[in-house]
């Protein structure tokens, strides 16, 4: 894609977020606030029940050997303890005495996972606050602003962390992953908080936590830190910048490794090194786990900016390496002048993932916690604006789970899947995310995790 018009899209994009975000404050107002309907309901207390009117996609619709539409119909699921039990034409009950819901034909879609989130440390839930400049200013110095907020922000971590939940399963986010802090300036604070709130949203959010040492695994001297966030039941071991912050790369990822390695946990590190070190970094990990076979599949570079330094040729041999190790991907689709390859290392089998970062923090304002308008960022970004490009594109908000497969097929919803998804006011996945379609529901596992469904009045 010429720079041009990569800059265009950028600029495009930036626009289109900044108008999400007044739409999407906007909309969480009329969520809150808005009255609703006297057959309408923000909770299903049932465990065994029909929910009606559910537009599924059932194919593609095709000119010659061109996508050109997809077609859809109403459906009834029938969900039982959390899961798909039966897929129904539309309002057979097949157990009259069941209690029946609506979707009021709005389109179903697999629940969105947003899989690089800072649930512990935000301004969002409290008064509006811009970061500071950071003009001239290195992530050292980010980090030292960092160690000085922490303390003001963390009386309210809990309140702002479930208003930030709240946030995400506005948008269909019911699946996550979290870092949280782990440093000399919050101990173990930050987790502790950051479990007691997860414990409260067992049954409509489940998150991982990534014990995340900002301040610098050795640069901090975090490691017995850490091990105490493996022991209280972190899942993933993080790091950040081995050269620039911890300024010892192979002693920083081999000790980062080593905690994975002790406690049986994964790996999720920043890594936003653009200089050849972050390509050192990324060739040393992928060493690593090639040494340590148990380490496959349970490694993420989240960020990986040095893989937009690289040539096409060094791309597509990297995403090679890295389908190989299955180390994943999390990427937030940057949309300044980094170029990710995101396009090549999902052609060569590495899973990629999004997350929305920063919400309203003192990193960044932007973030709207929409793993929709990271679909539509891809779909500009990196693909065609035809029918079959932008439904594939939703793969990267949903864990790759898509209803149609590339042929047309329909391979979701299945019997016996997890009844988590999210109704949208759209006809099809390609409009959800050309728009970033309107959500009415969210569910996790059978319960309604935010928005408002119709009961059925018999």
């Amino acid at each position: 894609m010429p720079s041009n018009r990569r800059e265009f899209l950028s600029t495009s994009a930036k626009l289109a977020a900044t108008c999400t975000l007044f739409g999407a404050i906007s909309g969480i107002a009329a969520a809150d606030n808005g009255p609703t309907s006297l057959n309408s309901t923000t909770t299903i207390k049932d465990d065994h029940y029909y929910l009606d009117d559910v537009l599924l996609e059932t194919g593609f619709r095709y000119r010659d050997a061109s996508v050109i539409g997809t077609k859809t119909a109403l459906h009834t699921l029938e969900i039982k303890n959390g899961k798909i039990a039966a897929l129904l034409a539309n309002k057979q009950h097949i157990d009259k005495q069941l209690a029946a819901y609506s979707a009021d034909g709005k389109l179903m879609l697999p629940a969105f996972r947003d899989m690089h989130i800072h649930l512990d440390k935000t301004f969002y839930g409290g008064p509006w606050q811009a970061p500071e400049s950071r003009e001239g200013k290195t992530i050292l110095d980010m980090i030292a602003l960092e160690q000085k907020l922490l303390p003001e922000l963390q009386p309210y971590t809990q309140e702002r962390a479930h208003a930030l939940i709240k946030l995400i399963q506005s948008k269909g986010s019911t699946i996550a992953r979290s870092h949280c802090n782990i440093e000399p300036v919050s101990g173990l604070k930050n987790l502790e908080a950051l479990t007691q709130v997860l414990d409260q949203h067992q049954q409509d959010l489940t998150c991982e936590i990534v014990a995340f040492p900002q301040h610098g695994l050795l640069l901090s001297k975090a490691e017995p830190l850490m091990r105490e966030a493996m022991q209280a039941g972190a899942h993933y071991v993080g790091g950040l910048d081995p050269t620039n912050v911890d300024g010892a790369m192979e002693k920083s990822l081999d000790t980062m490794f080593q905690i994975a390695l002790d406690y049986n946990k994964g790996v999720d590190i920043h890594l936003h090194e653009t200089s050849p070190a972050g390509r050192a970094a990324i060739d040393y990990m992928i060493d690593t786990v090639d040494k340590n076979r148990t380490l496959r599949g349970k490694v993420t570079i989240s960020h990986a900016f040095a893989l937009a330094t690289l040539t096409p040729e060094q791309a597509q041999e990297t995403a090679q390496r890295l389908a190989e190790q299955h180390i994943t991907i999390a990427t937030t689709v940057p949309i300044g002048t980094l170029h990710m390859p995101l396009k090549t290392l999902n052609e060569n089998g590495v899973f990629v993932m999004s997350g929305t970062d920063s919400v309203v923090d003192h990193w960044s304002p932007f973030g709207l916690g929409d793993m929709l308008e990271k679909a539509n960022l891809y779909a500009q970004l990196y693909t065609r604006p035809d029918e079959l490009s932008l439904s594939r594109s939703l793969a990267i908000a949903t864990g790759n789970k898509l209803p149609l497969d590339d042929k047309g097929k329909q391979v979701w919803p299945l019997v016996g899947d997890d009844a988590s998804f999210v109704l949208i006011d759209a006809s099809c996945s390609a409009e959800a995310v050309a728009r970033i379609s309107p959500r009415q529901a969210s569910f996790h596992k059978g319960s309604l995790a935010s928005g408002a469904i119709k009961k059925q009045i018999s």
